[in-house]
C-alpha cells in the first residue's frame, strides 16, 4: 500500500547505556500488576520515545545491594564474567518523569520467574538495573482509528499509548486478562472501546481473535498494535492479514512471552 507521509511509522536510535537505579516507591494497580517506581540521578538523560519501547532489565542476584551491571560495547552490552551474571527480562517504560528523575516499571504477576519473583518482594532501597532502550519505533498518533490487543503483559504499554492520543482518535482494545480483578482504569481523550476477556483457565487457548471477529471494521486510516503470548499474537496477526485484509505496514505485533519458555521477546514479521 502507499503510505500517507505524516501516518509513516519512524525508528529512532538511542545510545544505549546501562542504569544502577534504586526503588522509590511501590505499589499495586491491580491484584497481579506491581507498580515500581525507580530514581536516581543516572536517569538524567534517559530517553523513551515511544509507548512500545523495552528495555532490559537486570535482577540482582541476591540481596538489596548495588551489583555489577554490563557495560556497553561495540557490538552490545558486556559482562564482567569475573561477577554472577543477572537475570535479564525485557520491560517496557511506563512513565518517565525527566524533572524529577522517575522511572515507572510495572510487573505482571503470573508464571514463577526472576521478574515476578523481584517484583513480589520489591521494596523501597532495593537496587534494580536497566539497559536501553536502543532504539524507538513512532507509530503516529493521527490515524482515524487505533486498536490495542493483548494481555496483562501489554497492559503498561496499552495504558501509556492511551494517554497520549489525542480526542480525534477513535480507539478499540480487546485485552485478555486472568480474571475481572486485572482489570485496570485507562485514562485517555480517546474514544474508547475496551473490551476485556476473562481467560478460561482449562483452555490453553486464547479468546482473542473470537473477540477481534466481533469488532465492526472502522472507516479511515488505521494501525493494529499488539502483543502477549507468541501463539495468541501469531494467529492474531494472521487472522488481520488473512482475513481483515489489513497491511502488514499497519500492524506492529510482538511476542512478550512463549508458553513453556523463558526470556522471550520478539517482534513477529514475515
Amino acid at each position: 500500500m502507499t503510505e500517507l507521509s505524516h501516518l509513516a511509522v519512524t525508528r529512532v536510535r538511542h545510545t544505549l547505556k546501562t542504569r544502577l537505579l534504586q526503588v522509590k516507591r511501590v505499589s499495586h494497580v491491580t491484584p497481579k500488576l506491581v507498580r515500581v517506581t525507580f530514581g536516581g540521578e543516572a536517569l538524567h538523560d534517559f530517553e523513551s520515545a515511544s509507548f512500545d519501547d523495552h528495555l532490559k532489565v537486570f535482577f540482582p542476584p541476591e540481596g538489596a545491594a548495588p551489583f555489577a551491571l554490563p557495560h556497553a560495547g561495540p557490538d552490545g552490552l558486556v559482562f564482567d564474567d569475573s561477577q554472577p551474571r543477572p537475570a535479564m527480562r525485557d520491560f517496557t517504560p511506563r512513565r518517565y518523569d525527566q524533572a524529577a528523575c522517575e522511572l515507572d516499571l510495572e510487573f505482571a504477576l503470573h508464571d514463577a520467574g526472576p521478574a515476578t519473583r523481584w517484583a513480589a518482594q520489591a521494596t523501597v532501597g532495593q537496587y534494580l538495573g536497566i539497559g536501553g532502550p536502543r532504539g524507538s519505533m513512532i507509530i503516529p498518533t493521527e490515524f482515524d482509528w487505533h486498536w490495542l490487543i493483548g494481555d496483562e503483559t501489554a497492559l503498561p504499554a496499552i495504558a501509556r499509548r492511551l494517554e497520549e492520543l489525542p480526542a480525534s482518535a477513535q480507539v478499540y482494545t480487546v485485552i485478555e486478562i486472568a480474571d475481572p480483578s486485572c482489570q485496570v482504569s485507562f485514562t485517555t481523550q480517546a474514544r474508547l472501546h475496551a473490551t476485556w476477556l476473562p481467560r478460561n483457565a482449562a483452555d490453553a487457548a486464547s479468546p482473542l481473535v473470537a473477540a477481534l471477529r466481533q469488532l465492526p471494521q472502522p472507516s479511515g486510516e488505521g494501525y493494529v498494535w499488539a502483543a502477549g503470548e507468541a501463539a495468541a499474537m501469531r494467529a492474531v496477526r494472521q487472522y488481520l492479514r488473512d482475513e481483515r485484509g489489513i497491511d502488514k505496514s499497519r500492524i506492529r505485533a510482538a511476542a512478550y512471552w512463549r508458553r513453556g519458555a523463558e526470556g522471550v521477546h520478539e517482534v513477529l514479521d514475515e
